[in-house]
């Protein structure tokens, strides 16, 4: 059926849509200056839009933001007027492809820069390419229909995002401490200034050293200050006390990366330290999930006569069993694992640790690293190339 409309569609003249704006007083004894606006269009010949506005699957689509036709002067009915609490949206962050257009537009770097530019902010861990969580949030509705104004509660999920790139901790607190220190330097206006006089260098019309040697002049000052007076920037945010201890409680990043401290260096008491999740960030984590990381490790009972824990470190949540460890499946929570769940994980780990073949007396094994899988032989570790099967690899 819809193959059918759009077939015929393409066949019938183009529509005439007239873009309008609307404003409707309000009719009361008392002077009111608020007005009633709407924006939209109106349909003055349907045209191929006939066929569209007659049930198909984009019939909402198609609807917001029309108008009905209208006359100067015409009485409105009240029949429904709904008002909805709205907030502020942040701006939506950025793709590869969004990223290079405001680099353009901004006048940074050239095409030949903007690849290796957002390479090089991924591979230091600057920002990461994910989504994230939105957060549920409550917002007001208002009613007013036949003289009552009913008021409903209702939901929605904010700040959701997938594919983007998205600032990791250690990001936002090398951009916080630059713009601190280095706030003309990473002012736009500069960087434009720079692409302009490389180009001028490249035509032969400035002299570069003379360049380097204005550009040095406050820039060296700037950088020895900050190397002798700047204080290490740690992204340090506190969060509350401890019910148990009355200690502080804070997150910051460390030498093995962002952590929960509870307490503080100059106490006589050493302070105690947990690792944030992987899924976890300096700048959102609530008090209640930052004390929750300190339950860890759970003792979760024993397999072949060995205790098993879960635990979460430097590299994200694993299980412990003896004295092997095995990685958390991404997305698994540590605090909701069981006996069963961690007993399954050790024998997948324990199936795909099993040599594979053998070769000159000795085992061949296999592995996933960071750089991607591998077999191991004679402590020689060979990648895999993608056109094989790792998962089936055999002798």
């Amino acid at each position: 059926d819809l193959i059918w409309k759009r077939a015929i569609a393409s066949q019938m003249s183009e529509a005439e849509l007239e873009r309008t704006n609307v404003t409707i007083e309000i009719n009361s004894s008392i002077k009111v200056e608020e007005r009633f606006i709407a924006n939209g269009e109106v349909i003055k010949f349907d045209g191929f839009l006939k066929v569209y506005l007659e049930g198909t699957d984009l019939e909402d689509e198609e609807q917001e933001g029309m108008l009905p036709k209208l006359s100067v002067g015409e009485k409105v009915d009240n029949k429904v007027i709904t008002a909805t609490e709205r907030f502020t949206r942040p701006p939506y962050r950025y793709t590869e492809a969004s990223l290079v257009k405001q680099l353009e537009e901004l006048g940074i770097g050239r095409p030949s820069t903007y690849a290796p530019t957002i390479s090089t902010i991924q591979n230091r861990g600057y920002v990461e390419k994910g989504s994230v969580d939105g957060l549920e949030r409550n917002y007001v509705q208002l009613i007013f229909q036949k003289n009552n104004i009913n008021e409903k509660t209702l939901t929605e999920k904010v700040g959701s995002d997938k594919g983007k790139l998205v600032p990791t901790d250690i990001g936002i607190i090398v951009t916080d401490f630059l713009v601190n220190h280095f706030e003309s330097i990473l002012d736009y206006n500069f960087t434009a200034k720079v692409e302009e006089d490389f180009d001028a260098i490249a035509e032969g019309k400035e002299d570069w050293t003379k360049m380097m040697r204005t550009f040095y002049k406050d820039f060296h000052p700037q950088v020895e200050n900050v190397q002798e007076n700047a204080e290490r920037e740690s992204g340090e945010r506190v969060l509350g006390t401890d019910p148990k201890t009355g200690r502080q409680v804070s997150v910051k990043l460390g030498k093995f990366g962002p952590m929960v401290q509870i307490g503080t260096a100059d106490e006589e008491e050493k302070p105690l330290f947990a690792s944030l999740m992987p899924d976890q960030q300096l700048n959102t984590i609530t008090f209640e999930e930052a004390l929750d990381l300190f339950k860890l490790p759970k003792a979760l009972g024993e397999y072949k006569d060995m205790d098993i824990e879960v635990n979460n470190g430097r590299f994200g949540p694993y299980v412990r069993y003896g004295k092997k460890f095995v990685s958390l499946p991404a997305g698994m929570n540590p605090m909701s694992v069981e006996l069963e769940d961690a007993i399954a994980l050790i024998k997948e780990k324990e199936k795909g640790d099993a040599p594979i073949a053998m070769y000159q007396d000795k085992e061949v094994t296999k592995g996933k690293g960071r750089f991607g899988p591998f077999i191991k032989w004679n402590n020689m570790f060979i990648n895999v190339s993608k056109k094989y099967d790792w998962d089936n690899l055999s002798e």
